[in-house]
């Protein structure tokens, strides 16, 4: 098979799949096409937006689908139609359904940021922030998707501990140092996957750890537990929801989102919060 006209088909949404484009993209590994989750409002006045990937593929002239449905019969005939030898999927958001999957020959590749079987599931980034003692066991998956979530073979791995000087760290600094390490694994492991130069390894079921879609009561923490435990919380929620506590303020109730904190010597510190209805402050502002 010719490496140079590699017909493959992304799937992705967010920035994290927007790395990996780049990184194709810089390897002359252009898709012929991209699925991308449809428009979605956001902000105050609930504006439509397209997605990261979606505005990628638009300055990139390529042709982009936005199904509501992976089942949809006109979708999959225009995915046949496409006659892709692969796919390659990064943070798509939803499960291939085998009627797709079924499509290119080779099936399809997908990044997954954790070290597979652990932390399977819709939120390994958080996870690994929680769980993971040290930077050794971060890191990224390029594997083969089949019908469960994040079930398939393996075909290679990469920790991300060369890149992080000190662990924990927050999820807004992990994310991109993951995206990085996949992107660059997955332009790698694309092409020698391809010639047959990589023997997909199946998973370990009995491995598998798992975690589930975040909800803003995740991220409630009690000034009175473990401040290392706090701590983590703090680290692994600080894009959304966003760590916080409730507290009295006179007569009321509020909630105090926490925007900065650190730990040392067994000692949480909280540096910055945003009061309900305020601006953000240093945490001794708000006690004073």
């Amino acid at each position: 098979m010719s490496l140079d006209n590699i017909r493959f088909i992304f799937f992705g949404t967010p920035d994290i799949a927007v790395t990996a484009l780049d990184e194709l993209y810089a390897q002359d590994l252009l898709p012929c096409a991209i699925v991308t989750a449809p428009d979605a409002p956001r902000g105050r006045g609930l504006q439509m937006f397209p997605s990261p990937v979606s505005m990628w593929a638009e300055k990139h002239a390529l042709p982009v689908h936005k199904p509501t449905s992976l089942r949809d019969p006109s979708f999959l005939e225009t995915m046949r139609d496409l006659q892709p030898e692969v796919y390659v999927v990064v943070a798509y958001g939803k499960i291939l359904p085998k009627e797709l999957l079924s499509i290119p020959k080779f099936g399809a590749l997908n990044m997954h940021p954790s070290l597979l079987p652990k932390h399977r599931g819709p939120s390994p980034i958080e996870s690994q922030i929680l769980k993971e003692q040290t930077a050794e066991n971060v890191g990224v998956t390029i594997m083969l998707l089949d019908e469960l979530m994040d079930h398939g073979p393996i075909l290679a791995q990469e920790s991300v501990a060369d890149s992080v000087v000190s662990w924990p760290i927050p999820a807004s600094q992990l994310r991109p140092k993951l995206a990085q390490v996949g992107a660059k694994l997955l332009t790698r492991v694309l092409p020698e996957y391809l010639q047959n130069s990589i023997t997909p390894i199946p998973q370990n079921d009995k491995d598998a750890t798992f975690c589930h879609i975040i909800k803003k009561e995740d991220a409630l923490i009690d000034l009175a537990d473990d401040p290392y435990t706090n701590y983590l919380k703090i680290l692994a929620y600080d894009v959304w929801p966003r760590a916080f506590f409730y507290t009295n303020k006179g007569e009321r109730k509020i909630r105090v989102i926490i925007t900065g904190a650190t730990y040392k010597n067994d000692t949480l510190t909280i540096t910055h919060i945003i009061p309900e209805g305020k601006r953000e402050m240093t945490y001794k502002e708000f006690l004073n």
